[in-house]
């Protein structure tokens, strides 16, 4: 009966555990973190469209 009682203790403390981790990624503000690097990704593409033409000697 002890070990049941000591399992069940076990088991609900990695079930907090758990539970911790979903609300630390559920309060994440994920829109706002796929839009920045939404923005990063086009703010490289322009360098990165100058510079392939420069090496390439301006030809597409």
């Amino acid at each position: 009966m002890d070990t049941l009682i000591l399992l069940a203790g076990i088991f609900s403390g990695i079930g907090g555990f758990f539970s911790g981790i979903g609300s630390f990624f559920t309060s994440i503000n994920w829109e706002a973190i796929v839009q920045l690097t939404m923005l990063a990704a086009i703010a490289i593409a322009g360098p990165a469209v100058v510079f392939v033409l420069a090496a390439r000697g301006g030809d597409l």
